[in-house]
């Protein structure tokens, strides 16, 4: 059962029952999982026989791969409450994962959205049906030279052709020709098998010349780098994706300039909207690990939950994941059913839930003492994944730039 008390006393049956297996599913599956994986080398997270593929087919036969994909396809018809529920739990369990098989149906659900009946039979049927983790997505925008500055929408920055990404795509006929290269930072990117990918159509308008395209990664001219070695959420792999002149069918391309600024700013306002999610389950978790810690630790005494300042640290953790919840809660729902959304809330959420999740992180190694540092215990770990938190998805302080723009225009 979820640990915590849910204000809304008007969760229906369903979001309850969500409420209840993603966290039993977080709990038995995800964070003993991740908390293995953090251990191992970045090439062994991703080997034949490692515990990364039982999570995805585990998770793959609960059907949390096609959550977001419409009824038809198989898609869960949850309620935006249901989906916030669901991500916190999943961060709750594991941040790494919980991204990880987030970004999964990217493409796919970008296909499906086009409505092309080719595409949607060549890759968003064999998806929805997989219950294996054989068709994985990734969500290739960031590039060695672009990352965070491909969000600041609205910006004179995002129209200088200076700033247009580097990974290129040039119409050849009835095909589409690709070239350029993603960065490390390519969340699933060396295990995936399709990628939603951001690009350059019209250099002439910088950033707002582009087009996203569904490209599968066994074609011809795309090869990966090896997996990242970074400082957390080591479950979650990342690499680098290489593009030298592939070819790609023309209908493959589901979003040219014209509407580019729109989808960017849809898809920002979800992504964040998910980041600020986790994170919140993230919080929660370091929460609950300082809380459950500092009751039965004995100094001077009596257990340190009964020391006057632990007791305040404690209080001010549970403030800051409570108010991360609200405002979590309320960025997700509204734009989830409000087009266009109000990106800037969700902007705010994913900075503050960030923030909120390193902080009540820190704090709890902070009243785990000594111990907080030591890689047995849990807390160390959410340390590590809320940190890299604040820079994925875009950075916190660029992010507040592209929030104030939309406040400035908005207003």
């Amino acid at each position: 059962m979820a640990t915590y008390l849910d204000l809304n006393k008007g969760l229906t049956d369903a979001e309850k029952s969500v409420k209840d297996e993603t966290h039993k599913f977080a709990a038995e599956v995800l964070r003993p999982a991740s908390i293995e994986l953090d251990k191992l080398s970045p090439e062994d997270v991703i080997a034949e026989g490692s515990l990364l593929w039982d999570v995805f087919r585990q998770a793959y036969e609960q059907g949390y791969h096609t959550s977001g994909l419409p009824e038809q396809f198989g898609g869960a018809n949850l309620s935006p409450l249901a989906r916030h529920i669901h991500a916190e739990e999943m961060g709750w369990g594991s941040a790494d994962f919980a991204i990880s098989i987030g970004v999964t149906p990217f493409p796919f659900q970008f296909a499906a959205m086009s409505g092309n009946p080719d595409l949607i039979q060549e890759v968003v049927v064999p998806f929805s049906k997989d219950r294996e983790g054989k068709y994985i997505g990734c969500w290739a925008i960031t590039e060695p030279h672009h990352g965070s500055d491909s969000l600041l929408i609205g910006t004179d920055q995002f129209r200088d052709p200076k700033s247009a990404f580097d990974c290129t795509a040039r119409l050849d006929g009835d095909e589409w020709v690709i070239s350029g290269q993603k960065s490390a930072w390519v969340s699933n990117g060396t295990i995936a098998t399709h990628a939603c990918t951001f690009l350059t159509v019209d250099p002439s308008q910088g950033m707002a010349g582009g087009g996203v395209a569904i490209i599968p990664l066994n074609l011809p001219g795309v090869t990966k780098a090896k997996p990242l070695n970074k400082l957390g959420q080591r479950a979650l792999n990342q690499g680098e994706i290489f593009f030298d002149n592939v070819r790609l069918p023309k209908h493959y391309m589901i979003v040219q300039p014209a509407g580019y600024p729109f989808i960017i700013d849809n898809i920002l306002a979800g992504a964040n909207a998910g980041m600020s999610a986790i994170f919140t389950g993230v919080a929660r978790a370091a929460f609950e690990e300082a809380l459950a810690y500092c009751k039965q630790r004995i100094q001077g005494g009596k257990p340190i939950a009964e020391h006057q300042l632990v007791q305040k640290k404690l209080f001010d953790m549970f403030i800051k994941v409570e108010s991360a919840r609200a405002l979590s809660r309320a960025a997700m729902l509204y734009n989830t059913e409000t087009s266009p959304p109000a990106t800037q809330y969700s902007i705010a959420a994913k900075v503050y839930c960030t923030e909120v999740s390193f902080e009540v992180a820190s704090d709890a190694v902070q009243l785990f003492g000594g111990y907080g540092l030591a890689r047995e215990l849990p807390v160390e770990k959410l340390f590590r994944d809320a940190r890299a938190s604040m820079i994925e998805d875009g950075t916190n302080e660029v992010l507040s730039l592209a929030g104030a723009r939309k406040l400035i225009d908005t207003y």
